[in-house]
């Protein structure tokens, strides 16, 4: 798959990884690209570890194995960095994009060797502040779609208010609460690679 990107998604059972990956699939294609969105299956339980995936393309997508070597690494759960190899085949092109309060320089001793870009955001804060509860996955979402620029972000806010509208439609004061959420994560990371390229510079 020459002209496309490849994300992989670490979490744990019931916190969403899977529906972000799906979400992000089903958005990408209302904007016109060739997209997969799956998870990869193991014990179905609350609280265990799950993996899911994205390959979102200009081109048809011909592959449809598992992702081995992701451009983009999504962690949603950050206790999962003792326990899973999250960089595993991640290009040093890439990034990783983990929830967490801590510091990019903080979560680089627990990454082992890699060698490419950290962001952190602290999707459960802003979860809470703007839905009352710790649904991490549309901070992390947002942080993704930041970070590879899969699409514009007017297009994506534009696209996910949409998809909001039609999930919530019985409970439409989730709405702007996740939408919210999807703008507060998109800000943190916007800042976080302005600050990396003024660095690179």
């Amino acid at each position: 798959m020459k002209n496309g990107i490849e994300i992989r998604w670490h979490g744990r059972g019931g916190q969403g990884a899977k529906t972000a990956a799906l979400l992000l699939a089903d958005v990408a294609f209302k904007t016109g690209q060739n997209v997969q969105g799956f998870p990869e299956y193991g014990p179905e339980r609350m609280g265990a570890p799950i993996t899911a995936y994205n390959r979102i393309s200009s081109d048809t997508i011909r592959v449809h194995s598992n992702i081995y070597h992701p451009d983009y690494v999504v962690v949603v759960d950050e206790t999962l960095l003792a326990s899973v190899d999250v960089t595993a085949g991640l290009k040093k092109t890439g990034a990783i994009i983990i929830n967490t309060p801590k510091s990019k320089e903080e979560v680089m001793d627990e990454l082992e060797d890699y060698e490419g870009r950290v962001y952190t955001v602290d999707a459960r804060k802003i979860s809470v502040e703007t839905l009352g509860k710790n649904f991490p996955n549309s901070p992390m979402l947002a942080a993704a779609v930041a970070v590879s620029n899969i699409m514009p972000r007017d297009k994506f806010i534009h696209e996910m208010r949409a998809s909001y509208e039609h999930k919530f439609a019985k409970k439409p004061e989730v709405i702007d609460g996740n939408m919210k959420a999807l703008e507060r994560a998109y800000d943190v990371v916007e800042e976080a690679i302005e600050e990396y390229n003024q660095m690179s510079a």
